[in-house]
């Protein structure tokens, strides 16, 4: 049987080491002056040292079987390709809308005010991004 919670902190691990060693092909530069490399690989560190705490904490748990969800991860694909195709063709704010009422269909139970409540979370941060960070963002 394969342990979930450890699967799911070695996944982490993998991920954030393809990153952070990916992220050294930039110049990382010093803390007073920051390269281009520096923002991905602390982040990726970050990630990594939760990979390990998780990976550390399902040494003193009892071990869940990892179980996979085929519909589940059909629709989490799903979603990310209406994504992708909304916000090619249509706009972000309504991709990001189909993308959340999609993905949603996986959880455990369906909710349409948490649903709501996610795009309008998600529309913001997107309209922060494109306000304050200068992002060329196909919102509307």
């Amino acid at each position: 049987m394969i342990d979930r919670n450890l699967a799911r902190g070695v996944f982490l691990a993998a991920v954030a080491l393809a990153f952070g060693v990916y992220s050294l092909r930039y110049p990382v530069g010093s803390w007073d002056r920051a390269g281009s490399g520096l923002f991905p690989l602390m982040v990726s560190g970050a990630l990594l040292a939760m990979a390990l705490m998780i990976i550390v904490r399902s040494r003193f748990q009892k071990p869940e079987p990892l179980e996979f969800n085929v519909k589940n991860i059909s629709l989490l694909l799903v979603s990310l390709c209406v994504f992708a195709l909304l916000s090619l063709y249509v706009n972000m704010v309504v991709a990001i809308v189909a993308m959340v009422f999609i993905a949603g269909n996986a959880a455990a139970t369906y909710s349409v005010s948490r649903n709501v409540k996610i795009s309008l979370g998600l529309i913001v941060v997107a309209f922060a991004f494109q306000k304050f960070l200068g992002l060329s963002l196909p919102l509307l």
